[in-house]
């Protein structure tokens, strides 16, 4: 096949029924748009269970405690919810429905990361949504279907972990072939906000439906995460070049120079082969900034499944809040969330130091963590204002890791301008994040069984950590601006970002 007739084969299928877009910024437009409430789907889709455990188990608090109930014995145990989470060990079977979902969510990123650098990722993202709207009905199915089996509920959650996966190494890597590193920081800062507000749809939505019953509150989100992936396929332009877009210029490029379409010349296979997984571990700076998002990814998720439950058993101003109340007061927290990734992602775009912003803002939340802890049961308003400031230094280098330090080691300079990395370098960062992610919440499990002051203190070992594990880099970078070597890129002194493609 001609190249010419291969690229517009390529091209989704609705921009070639209508003729594509009219300049650079609508097609980087119509990119952001599609994948902001694409991976919005994935986060409202993943966050319905922590919603309906209330009407599985209807003595599980917000949150989930892998230690089982908390306030009733063998001999109380409810008939009343859904077996077979509504026994004595129905919290515990919550939770491990929870880990299970994790731990196969975090594997899964490293395999989705190497295959999505080796096919066209609007098809391999649509897999990823179609997929997980699959299982999630599934899942809600069991409502339908009158299942009671534990295993049932426990391999559909893992196999909705296996799809969701696929979402966000193949959201960063289409994001990053269309923004340059100048704004990138800023950009995927505000595009980041997709997560908290996926997380508040999601929460909405389910507890909404569950007056219908649990199964439509995964039924309906569910369909409308189908939606969104059709439009996916129908509309997402990968890259610049599949576009024939000069994204340098931002003009199409109407007599194509076959140099600058590598991926298509058989000349230049080589030289663009796809990136191998134990190669993307060795770019200068990925293993550092994936540790890094280990530590930071546990202490953001413990107060993803914690939060709520920690709230609802804390005495706030002389008194306990409703589960209800605690579940809407912890929203706060993704608030601050989202205005931390917008600030990490202006600070190191005016700065050019991702590091130095990273691990700033895990050494404040540091005493963040500690206020929050001591002085946040003083009253509500205390307690939103330090839970506010507390959102904003934990997810704010969370968000920056995950988005434009992503694409940044995606497109390194040691790569020679390869761009099949992306989604490699993207899932190892969060892939091991994950990890974290899953760890976190489940020591939270049984630390919290005995004090929760050793839990924060856990929270603030890991947040130290997570700084020091940046450490060289933040040298480097800070090295880098000293005026005996501004006329020195300390990104390529220590290689760890490329120059702007």
């Amino acid at each position: 096949m001609p190249l010419s007739q291969e690229m517009t084969s390529r091209k989704p299928p609705g921009l070639r029924l209508f003729g594509g877009a009219s300049s650079l910024r609508t097609y980087q437009t119509l990119v952001l748009v599609l994948t902001f409430f694409a991976y919005t789907c994935f986060h409202m889709t993943r966050k319905i269970t922590s919603i309906v455990k209330s009407a599985l188990d209807p003595q599980t608090k917000v949150g989930f405690s892998h230690w089982g109930r908390l306030h009733m014995s063998k001999s109380n145990a409810l008939n009343i919810g859904w077996l077979p989470f509504n026994t004595v060990d129905g919290s515990a079977l919550l939770g491990e429905i929870d880990v299970a979902f994790l731990a196969v969510y975090s594997i899964g990123m490293f395999f989705a990361g190497h295959i999505g650098d080796r096919m066209d990722l609007r098809i391999f993202l649509t897999i990823g949504m179609i997929g997980t709207a699959v299982f999630t009905t599934l899942f809600g199915a069991g409502y339908w279907l009158n299942v009671h089996s534990f295993y049932y509920f426990l391999v559909i959650q893992m196999l909705s972990g296996l799809f969701q996966s696929i979402g966000w190494p193949s959201v960063v890597a289409v994001v990053g072939n269309w923004f340059g590193k100048s704004k990138r920081g800023l950009i995927m800062g505000i595009w980041n906000a997709h997560t908290s507000i996926g997380n508040i749809a999601g929460s909405l939505l389910a507890a909404f439906l569950l007056k219908f019953g649990w199964g439509w509150s995964f039924a309906i989100p569910s369909l409308i995460m189908a939606l969104v992936g059709l439009m996916v396929y129908i509309f997402l332009p990968v890259n610049p070049e599949l576009m024939e877009i000069d994204i340098d210029s931002g003009e199409f490029n109407c007599e194509k120079d076959t140099v600058k379409e590598p991926l298509l010349e058989p000349d230049q296979e080589v030289k663009h082969k796809a990136v191998g997984f134990l190669e993307a571990w060795r770019i200068p700076g990925v293993a550092p900034f994936a540790l890094c998002l280990f530590f930071s990814k546990l202490v953001a998720y413990t107060f993803l499944y914690w939060l709520p439950f920690y709230i609802s058993h804390t005495r706030i101003g002389g008194q306990y809040l409703s589960d209800a109340m605690a579940g809407s007061l912890s929203t706060i927290f993704d608030v601050g969330g989202v205005l931390g990734g917008v600030l990490a992602g202006h600070i190191s775009d005016r700065l050019n130091a991702r590091a130095v912003t990273a691990a700033s803002f895990m050494y404040c939340a540091i005493p963040a963590l500690f206020l929050y802890r001591t002085y946040g049961s003083m009253s509500i308003m205390w307690n939103i204002s330090l839970m506010f400031i507390t959102g904003m230094f934990v997810n704010g280098p969370y968000a920056l890791i995950t988005t434009a330090v992503s694409a940044d080691l995606g497109t390194h300079s040691s790569l020679n301008g390869n761009s099949r990395a992306l989604a490699t370098v993207t899932a190892i960062i969060d892939g091991t994040g994950s990890v974290g992610a899953a760890i976190g919440p489940l020591l939270t499990g049984y630390i919290s069984s005995k004090s929760w002051s050793a839990v924060f203190t856990m929270l603030m070992a890991a947040a130290l950590l997570a700084g020091l594990l940046l450490t060289k880099l933040v040298c480097a970078e800070l090295k880098g601006k000293t005026p005996s070597d501004a006329s020195t890129d300390v990104t390529d002194a220590q290689g760890t970002y490329s120059d702007e493609v």
